[in-house]
């Protein structure tokens, strides 16, 4: 039996109080140049969707949520560009959806079906 994949969500944006509060005003003002598409799917103004949290409890895998400077804390080697998904594989980070596509993901649904296609079929550990 294999063992359950473990998917790290990465913010482009900074995990302290006043970063969040900065963001969220930021996504509130200006919309449009909002830097974080993976923030803008996943959640609305003051919260997560809920289609996104029911999403992420039925998933069969280990998610975890990192805002741009706890994944360089934790692997500060990795260049990736912000925001992504990842999947340890061995350990290691690889990007199974990478800024590109969540620039292109017009919603939710599309994000769900991104991470079920290329993040838990990608690779095996």
């Amino acid at each position: 039996m294999s063992e359950r994949p473990t998917l790290i969500f990465v913010y482009n944006a900074d995990g302290g109080l006043f970063d969040r509060l900065s963001d969220a005003a930021h996504k509130i003002v200006s919309p449009a140049t909002y830097r974080c598409d993976l923030c803008r799917i996943t959640h609305g103004w003051f919260r997560e969707r809920g289609a996104w949290t029911d999403f992420i409890r039925r998933l069969d895998a280990d998610c975890r949520f990192l805002h741009r400077d706890g994944l360089r804390q934790r692997f500060p080697d990795l260049v990736v560009r912000l925001p992504a998904v990842l999947r340890l594989n061995g350990g290691r980070p690889e990007v199974c959806v990478a800024a590109e596509d969540l620039e292109r993901c017009g919603n939710v649904e599309a994000l769900m079906q991104l991470v079920e296609t290329r993040c838990l079929s990608c690779h095996s550990q």
